[in-house]
């Protein structure tokens, strides 16, 4: 068990990368999120679940692990039902596309020699509930199998799978007002239905099809349910722009729909230059709408780390986009606080955050012209001092709010990082930060202050 003190973006120290989730308040009071999580290189997911907590949006627990692939009993069995996930014979613009840039000779080899070996019990994004007294987990594995399993306690461990008569990824999990529990799952059409008073079964003839679709609302994955009011929100990866990398939603006056497309809720397109998808979930705390998502790190569509925003539910029920932050759930960086590289919420260009030997991590890769940016710091002064904690060398172009605010030339110092300072001038109150990069020669950032 980890126990960590954070209010700023990315939530979790950044040796956990969990991404996918699914927040929600249990009995106790607490904040439980379900998420997937990240541990390998180059692949999406692993064989575990770690559940996160917290009971004031500040001080977090990373619990032990609460459950294994390895202990699902239906993977690898050859005689376990099998069921279909995307539908290969139908296939949407977005699944030609992919075909149309795939090696296909190359990938049918991978698919053959991938039968010859037993696959990996891979878990993929999950969602779970409370109801009678238990915990509900339920879950999606990499051979296109869903199922669930049972704990006493919100963080698990989770027992006794239990395997659901569907295929696909990315489940969801919904009590209604009247104590009646929904189900949903599915990539490219998204699927619901009403599960037994059991939890943990469901009648395959009251599935309802294309609840929302890549066609009709830019749904891709990552289904998420919720109710305010009498306004059921459908919330999920939505590739309006053209990539999963936005949270949308739709909504409906009923479980199962039907639902109408509104809008995005936010889009983490600028959080890496390979940001590639989207998931998570909104949800109310102590009176106040978060958006829990993630973002990718380290030049990957992998190693996808946990951030949340606060949002806004208007009058009519609409949902304002908002953009990624720094500053997260907490208040913006006050005058003179460490702002962290790897606290930068977009860039653009070939910058990333990644590991370095000297600093956890850091801004590398800094290309002529790249930026990144920081929402949002306070300033209480017209006049005040930016400061870079670097190696390398370039000029670093400092903006507030798109406004040029002064800059810092950078010498290589040799080794290890170095501070460097100058005057910058800004107007006082809460700004956007904006590093411009120039002549940039091996340069890297570890962390900068304002004021």
């Amino acid at each position: 068990m980890t126990e960590y003190k954070n209010t700023r973006n990315p939530i979790l120290p950044l040796k956990y990368h969990v991404p996918d989730s699914e927040a929600h308040v249990m009995p106790d009071g607490r904040l439980y999120l379900y998420g997937s999580y990240d541990d390998k290189e180059n692949e999406f997911c692993s064989e575990k679940y770690h559940v996160v907590s917290t009971a004031d949006m500040v001080h977090w627990t990373v619990h032990p692990i609460s459950l294994k692939g390895e202990d699902v009993p239906w993977l690898n069995d050859p005689n376990a039902a099998k069921y279909q996930g995307i539908d290969w014979m139908h296939p949407t613009p977005f699944i030609l596309k992919m075909i149309q840039g795939m090696d296909l000779a190359a990938a049918q080899k991978q698919l053959e020699d991938g039968e010859k070996v037993p696959k990996a019990p891979m878990l993929f994004a999950p969602d779970a509930i409370y109801k009678d007294g238990k915990y509900y987990l339920y879950f999606c594995m990499s051979d296109d199998s869903e199922g669930v399993a049972v704990s006493d306690r919100p963080e698990g461990p989770f027992y006794n799978p239990v395997q659901l008569p569907c295929g696909g990824i990315d489940p969801a999990v919904f009590i209604d007002h009247d104590g009646k529990a929904y189900y949903y799952w599915g990539q490219l059409f998204a699927h619901g239905v009403e599960l037994n008073p059991d939890m943990v079964s469901f009648d395959e003839n009251k599935v309802k099809d294309n609840l929302v679709t890549e066609y009709d609302h830019f749904f891709h994955e990552g289904s998420s349910m919720r109710r305010i009011g009498d306004t059921y929100y459908y919330v999920y990866a939505d590739m309006e722009r053209g990539k999963p990398t936005a949270l949308g939603y739709s909504t409906g006056k009923s479980p199962l729909g039907p639902f109408t497309y509104q809008g995005i809720i936010i889009d983490n397109a600028g959080c890496d230059p390979e940001s590639w998808n989207n998931h998570g979930s909104i949800e109310c705390v102590d009176g106040q709408w978060y958006v829990f998502y993630h973002r990718c790190s380290r030049g990957t569509q992998q190693h996808r780390r946990l951030c949340i925003e606060k949002i806004n539910i208007n009058p009519d029920g609409t949902i304002d986009e908002v953009k990624m932050t720094s500053q997260g759930v907490g208040e913006p960086f006050a005058p003179g606080e460490k702002i962290m590289g790897y606290q930068a919420c977009e860039v653009k260009g070939k910058v990333r955050i990644d590991v370095d030997a000297d600093y956890e991590e850091v801004l590398t890769g800094i290309a002529d012209g790249d930026e990144a940016y920081f929402r949002y710091v306070q300033n209480e002064k017209e006049w005040t001092e930016a400061g870079i904690q670097c190696s390398g060398s370039g000029i670093v172009e400092i903006y507030m709010d798109e406004q040029p605010a002064g800059m810092i030339e950078v010498g290589d110092q040799g080794e290890g990082f170095h501070r460097y300072t100058a005057p910058i001038k800004m107007a006082s109150g809460v700004r956007e930060l904006r590093l411009r990069f120039q002549h940039a020669q091996n340069l890297k950032i570890a962390s900068c202050t304002v004021g």
